[in-house]
């Protein structure tokens, strides 16, 4: 699995609960034809990270079908999700 690009927002909390930011990211995915997350329509990922005063971390994940939105019943291995930590953790910023 390769991240090919990315579209972020910060989410807006209006009632002042959740502690820390939130940030949407839509994650353009690669994946090679093997791997069983493999779909022609295309793959993406919806992530939610949260950063909080205590660090950076995946709060929320789903693996997406690009052309139905269909959601994959699928998780992420550690060294994936390792990456997708770093990859939000570098591109936050530019969305603040």
């Amino acid at each position: 699995m390769n991240i090919k690009g990315h579209e972020a927002e910060k989410l807006k909390d209006p009632t002042g609960i959740i502690e820390g930011d939130r940030f949407e990211f839509f994650l353009d995915l690669e994946i090679d034809e093997e791997d069983e997350l493999f779909s022609e329509q295309g793959v993406y990922l919806k992530v939610i990270f949260a950063v909080e005063e205590s660090g950076h971390r995946i709060a929320q994940y789903q693996f997406l079908e690009e052309n139905t939105n269909n959601t994959l019943d699928f998780e992420m291995e550690e060294e994936e999700e390792q990456a997708v930590l770093a990859y939000c953790s570098e591109h936050y910023k530019a969305v603040v």
